[in-house]
């Protein structure tokens, strides 16, 4: 078992920590909000006062924090503790550049970073169910393998630094594109009098199958549990997906890519964003639709 910091105990953090703790790590646990302090110490962590603490002497360091700015600044201050021995794991969604400059950074520092950002949702940080898309050399990812694998059901090397972050971004543009287009569809279903559950049973398993209809279903009472069914409360709130949209947007800027139907999805998420729904599930974008 290793001695990990973990850095950043939001609702995707605090359960990846509890996870590590559960698997017999130890823990050393930081974050700004004492609240979240207090669940992590309650799930066997040891909170501690700074990154710089969480840091210190620590085998590896898992970051989890809100933007690449973030990120950055947090890794200039972890430099001047972190062992020369230890892999610095960063589990945040952020841009691709910053992900490579902090690795780049980590280098010449003589430390080795990997990119790892998740798929799963609260949900799953709080199961140890998550995906992880992991950016960095075969060496660092061998290295950030068995700590993710504890967090995860599935650790998948994407290629260098910053492969994590731009399969995650071109993974949730898929996503957000798909949940419109299946909440559409529902709305469109329901319109023409065909029940919602006939509607489910037919696309389930014909050419409209996704993971949004299947597994993540916008309705209640249909499919799995999802957070439709606890009034869109909870999961991947609706901010989260226009973050990351937002990050494939300016992804597409960059490279000249044509992306339209990402493109919408931003838009129609910005809108909801704009009318104060953003900390509902993503799902809940199907309300814009059945007016």
């Amino acid at each position: 078992m290793a001695r990990i910091g973990f850095i950043g105990l939001g609702n995707m953090g605090g359960g990846m920590a509890a996870n590590l703790a559960k698997k017999g790590h130890d823990v050393r646990a930081f974050d700004l909000s004492i609240d979240a302090l207090s669940k992590a110490k309650a799930a066997g962590c040891l909170p501690v006062a700074s990154a710089a603490e969480a840091a210190d002497g620590a085998e590896a360091i898992v970051t989890m924090l809100p933007a690449g700015k973030h990120v950055a600044e947090v890794y200039d201050a972890l430099f001047a503790v972190a062992s020369p021995s230890a892999i610095l794991i960063d589990c945040s969604t952020i841009d691709v550049a910053t992900a490579k400059q902090v690795a780049t950074a980590a280098q010449a520092k003589g430390l080795v970073a990997v990119d790892a950002p998740v798929s799963g949702g609260i949900g799953a940080a709080n199961a140890g169910t998550l995906t992880f898309m992991v950016g960095g050399s075969a060496e660092a990812f061998d290295r950030a393998q068995a700590i993710l694998a504890d967090m995860g059901k599935a650790v998948i090397h994407a290629g260098a630094n910053g492969a994590g972050q731009a399969a995650k971004i071109c993974n949730n543009m898929i996503l957000g594109a798909t949940m419109i287009a299946t909440c559409e569809a529902f709305v469109l279903a329901e319109k023409l009098g065909l029940d919602a559950q006939a509607f489910y049973d037919i696309a389930s398993v014909s050419s409209g199958q996704s993971w949004s209809m299947t597994t993540y279903a916008p309705l209640p009472g249909i499919g799995p549990d999802t957070p439709a069914d606890h009034d869109y409360q909870g999961g991947f709130a609706a901010a989260l997906m226009l973050k990351d949209l937002r990050l494939a947007m300016a992804a597409a800027k960059d490279t000249g890519a044509d992306t339209p139907m990402g493109a919408k999805a931003a838009e129609r998420y910005e809108a909801f964003a704009e009318a104060g729904q953003g900390g509902l599930d993503f799902s809940a974008i199907i309300r814009t639709l059945r007016g």
